[in-house]
């Protein structure tokens, strides 16, 4: 494990060498342990997440101090605090402990039967496009299986609301969760032909402020903010648009556009064989700057249920089936 440059500032670069020896000396399961703690917070949590006593934990993180010759944590009856050196040290904790989960994943569960329920949320773009036949196939495949899907936009709390596993469109900022990244999303500009001749067709962004623009309520950015790439593709700049349309619903809008209603900001996965029959017009092939992250998202564990590994497995392999309508 190879430390952040950071780390070495606080105790100068000659003394860079002998501090990475005692990094790699340090044992893996204590390194996972103190990343676990600053995540939650707590030795009691983490204990019980571990089936530890809270003893263990706190002399295992005091071994981990005396082995690096810091400390790493400041202790009070109320709270945690990290330690410079500690902040630090957690940023390669965090690959270490995301290494060994994947070492997990490839090895573990083989032979177990895959039963019980998972309770999961979805957009309703992939859910409608894969993700309910996705998952449908899964369970029939595990008998013993059972998934309850929602569809919803907005962004559920996985802890306080039950769910298992989430699939978001967008970006993850809760270090709580655990995301697996499953490919990008480009969305895409375009009319119907129809509205093109009635109207024209918008030759820069600016353009676009003399057209009925419909918008897509669900966006982090603002339905009314759409963003381009510059002529160069080197800098982002941002159109404000008006309409007399807009919906939080992305089907909604798919047939708003397809029957010359106006112009949509939306997922290339939504309308990818609209533009490939023509009854849809890319307007900006090459400008549009909006691209986001699909991510399987679950609450954190040391070792997630076979149940969740394989079913992410197995969504992730259908996105990749039909990558294309995505890029």
């Amino acid at each position: 494990m190879t430390l952040p440059c950071s780390f070495f500032a606080i105790y100068g670069n000659n003394e860079q060498h002998s501090f990475q020896k005692l990094i790699n000396m340090a044992s893996t399961d204590d390194l996972i342990l103190f990343a676990q703690v600053v995540e939650a917070g707590s030795f009691s949590k983490v204990a019980e997440q571990n089936s530890l006593t809270n003893s263990v934990v706190s002399k295992r993180i005091g071994r981990l101090e005396e082995e690096l010759g810091v400390q790493l944590l400041y202790r009070t009856t109320r709270r945690l605090t990290l330690s410079e050196a500690g902040k630090a040290l957690y940023q390669g904790a965090k690959n270490v402990k995301a290494a060994a989960l994947d070492a997990f994943d490839a090895v573990a569960g083989f032979g177990e039967k895959v039963s019980g329920h998972v309770r999961m949320s979805v957009p309703t773009i992939s859910g409608e496009l894969l993700l309910a036949d996705a998952v449908a196939d899964f369970c029939q495949q595990h008998p013993g299986l059972t998934v309850e899907m929602s569809l919803d936009n907005r962004f559920v709390n996985l802890v306080e609301e039950g769910f298992d596993l989430v699939i978001r469109t967008g970006y993850l900022d809760d270090s709580s969760l655990i995301a697996r990244h499953i490919l990008d999303s480009q969305w895409v500009i375009c009319a119907a032909p129809a509205y093109v001749r009635r109207f024209g067709a918008p030759r820069e962004p600016a353009d676009l402020q003399g057209h009925n623009c419909l918008r897509y309520a669900y966006q982090s950015t603002g339905a009314s903010e759409w963003a381009f790439k510059g002529e160069q593709g080197d800098y982002l700049l941002s159109v404000s648009v008006s309409g007399s349309f807009s919906t939080d619903n992305a089907g909604a809008l798919r047939k708003a556009a397809l029957g010359g209603r106006g112009i949509v900001y939306v997922p290339r996965c939504l309308v990818y064989h609209d533009l490939m029959n023509g009854d849809l017009v890319d307007l900006f092939p090459d400008r549009v700057g909006k691209k986001l992250g699909i991510y399987a998202v679950y609450p954190f564990t040391r070792q997630p249920p076979r149940k969740i590994r394989l079913l992410i497995e197995h969504i992730r392999q259908r996105y990749l089936e039909i990558g294309h309508y995505f890029v």
